[in-house]
């Protein structure tokens, strides 16, 4: 047996709850699964890193991290730190910059209890490019792409290479392979031709070793329309760091809330379970958010490390923790959110139950 060593960073707002929540359903499912071991390290991010390090991600658990096999990261509310912590990289962009995190996947279907707006039948993941792009704080080695030439004028640089868009094209094109075997790539080719250009033709030049994966493109624009009117249609789509952000929030919301999208940010030895929302700090602190997202997060972190370990426990692990989730929110058991009455620790609870059941 095993013994995997996992970070666990509460972040800020709704994080401490939501995190909690997702350990305490992993031990559940550890403990019911009996052939995996996991070593669980609290680690300060957050509010948590400033007030005992003065620093959001401080250097001791970026030291810790590179130890673990992968980590918990909760929601941070970096709008709200100190004036001195605003230059900074926020702390997700701090992670995905400093570990090269450089795939964010996040997949999107229908789940009990939510009302999808695109039927019950969508089933897509989206690859987005974590590292370059138009997002400046992590798109440089040093310094960041933007800068004010005056107080008028802001310039921002895209940054797109060849190995970025290599890599996370054979990410897609390897989970095409397990799935409908359909990878879509989207870009704004017709206008940035040759950042998006470069993009868009490396996808092409990777899909072709993979001689069973249909291939199409769709310029931004037109994806969005596309997602709107006939998202089932849709398997894997591949797409840059700005693109990605968009759609997958956009696919979230269309298939019942942004509150339950979950997403891994993986490099090729380690992976970071973040959902996709933020930290709602108005909701903090009165046990009524939703933990889904993070759930399922750690569910595809379980599945990653299956994968990479070829360990069947682990996969074992995160089936008996999905489907604890999804009985339990189709027992209509679902926070105020769903239009349910159960409190977070409620709704943990009722899944943990679930899992000692089986």
């Amino acid at each position: 047996m095993k013994t995997y060593k996992l970070g666990v960073l509460y972040g800020d707002g709704i994080g401490p709850e939501i995190v909690k929540s997702t350990v305490d359903v992993f031990v559940a499912a550890e403990n019911h699964v009996g052939n995996v071991n996991f070593d669980y390290v609290e680690l300060p991010m957050g509010w948590q890193g400033i007030k005992k390090y003065n620093d959001p991600v401080p250097e001791i658990t970026k030291k810790e991290l590179k130890t673990c096999d992968g980590w918990l990261f909760g929601p941070h509310d970096s709008a709200a730190y100190p004036p001195e912590h605003l230059a900074k990289l926020n702390p997700s962009g701090e992670m995905r910059h400093y570990f090269d995190l450089y795939s964010n996947v996040r997949p999107n279907k229908a789940i009990p209890g939510a009302k999808s707006l695109v039927g019950n039948d969508v089933d897509m993941v989206i690859f987005r490019e974590n590292t370059e792009g138009f997002y400046p704080d992590r798109n440089m080695y040093k310094g960041i792409g933007e800068f004010m030439a005056s107080p008028d004028v802001a310039i921002v640089a895209g940054l797109f290479t060849k190995k970025a868009a290599e890599r996370i094209a054979h990410s897609a094109f390897r989970l095409a392979m397990k799935r409908r075997k359909k990878v879509t790539i989207v870009h704004k080719a017709n206008v940035i031709k040759l950042g998006y250009g470069l993009f868009r033709d490396t996808c092409r030049e990777v899909g072709k070793l993979y001689p069973e994966v249909q291939v199409d493109d769709y310029h931004i624009d037109a994806m969005t329309a596309h997602l709107v009117r006939r998202a089932k249609d849709f398997d894997v789509i591949v797409t840059t760091n700005m693109f990605g952000d968009i759609l997958s929030d956009l696919v979230g919301e269309l298939t019942g809330s942004l509150g339950l999208a979950p997403s891994i940010n993986t490099n090729d030895h380690q992976a970071m379970a973040q959902a996709a929302h933020g930290s709602a700090p108005d909701i903090a602190g009165k046990n009524i958010s939703n933990p889904v997202g993070m759930l399922l997060s750690g569910v595809m972190l379980l599945d990653w490390m299956a994968e990479r370990h070829n360990d069947p426990a682990l996969e074992k692990m995160a089936r008996t923790a999905e489907n604890a989730i999804m009985k339990t929110l189709a027992n209509g058991i679902c926070t105020p959110d769903l239009g349910g009455s159960a409190s977070t620790t409620g709704f943990t609870e009722a899944i943990v139950e679930k899992i000692k059941q089986y």
